[in-house]
């Protein structure tokens, strides 16, 4: 028979060119348990992932880049769990961490500007992915001598706020539960990690990686916000013409 992935003759039950099986089980209940454990499982999961980023962020990330890229759980599907685990937490927890404030004036129908900037407060998880975008352009600018390219910065980004989006986690169930406002030390916390990481990354011998990794990402934090706004007014011009 042919592979049903690449079309190639097969006589055995795994394809000897891509390695698909000649024939899947069905998607059942003990599937999505396996799955749910393959992600999660401590060795090489997202336990480990997350053990190896505490740990030593940079050199653990260089290694997924360069040498390794089975030990650590892919990029995208961590910043993606990551954020989601931190926006069912602030919705669950019904948490404010709005740290930019935007209202329309009062009487007035909602402008582009408005809504746009109540979707990023409301869906700060996912703005954080938007957000790295904006950080890694400002890193390929301040490290222009390293020889990562903006996919490879991304990557790294995805790992590192990931992690922040985690540490902003642990301080909204600690708020829910305490009821004391910690979301701005969350924040100077996260950012912290985030800029200790990146410096690590690049070259932790040396403190001008870290003064680089914290302009850029200050940098990339405010362009992030310039963009929704600027979009938005060019939106509210034209509909007023």
């Amino acid at each position: 028979m042919d592979c049903k992935n690449c079309n190639k003759d097969i006589n055995s039950r795994f394809c000897p060119d891509c390695g698909q099986p000649t024939s899947l089980k069905r998607i059942d209940a003990k599937y999505i348990v396996h799955e749910i454990e393959h992600m999660i499982h401590f060795e090489r999961g997202i336990l480990y992932t997350i053990r190896e980023l505490t740990i030593n962020p940079g050199q653990n990330i260089r290694r997924y880049l360069t040498e390794n890229r089975s030990r650590l759980v892919k990029p995208i599907i961590f910043i993606i769990i990551t954020s989601l685990i931190y926006t069912i937490l602030n919705h669950l927890f019904h948490i404010d961490d709005s740290y930019v404030k935007f209202e329309d004036a009062k009487g007035e129908s909602p402008s582009a500007v408005g809504e746009i900037v109540k979707w990023v407060q409301e869906h700060y998880g996912y703005a954080n992915i938007i957000m790295g975008i904006f950080i890694a352009l400002w890193l390929k600018l301040f490290f222009k001598k390293s020889n990562y390219n903006f996919y490879e910065i991304m990557v790294m980004l995805c790992f590192v706020m990931g992690m922040g989006m985690l540490i902003f986690s642990i301080f909204v169930i600690i708020q829910g539960v305490t009821q004391f406002n910690l979301m701005t030390f969350a924040g100077v916390l996260g950012i912290s990690y985030c800029v200790w990481a990146i410096g690590q990354f690049y070259d932790k011998e040396k403190m001008t990686s870290y003064i680089r990794a914290l302009l850029a990402y200050l940098l990339g934090m405010i362009t992030f916000w310039i963009f929704p706004v600027l979009i938005g007014t060019i939106m509210d011009l034209l509909n007023k013409h």
